[in-house]
């Protein structure tokens, strides 16, 4: 009973956690295209021989995704610490 309660609310918590990664990645993923559309202009502008668009794309993108992947598994792990401290307590 403990340990399905324990695991319900790591879960829980996990998923919240999940959500929040994944809403960040799509709001970067399709933020692009519509900055592109609407901000044509800006995103011409040129940035070390790229235009911003393409430096988005090809320069910044892999490294945020690999930020995005840290942080998740960084939080995750202090998810499943506290929650083993909780359960000692």
């Amino acid at each position: 009973m403990h340990s399905e309660e324990f695991l319900r609310l790591l879960m829980r918590r996990q998923l919240k956690l999940s959500v929040a990664c994944a809403a960040t990645f799509l709001v970067v993923l399709l933020g692009v295209p519509l900055a592109n559309y609407f901000a044509a202009d800006l995103m011409a502008t040129r940035v070390f021989g790229f235009t911003l668009g393409w430096f988005i794309l090809g320069v910044l993108f892999f490294p945020f995704v690999w930020v995005i992947s840290w942080l998740f598994i960084k939080r995750s792990i202090a998810l499943e610490t506290d929650e083993v401290k909780s359960v000692k307590r």
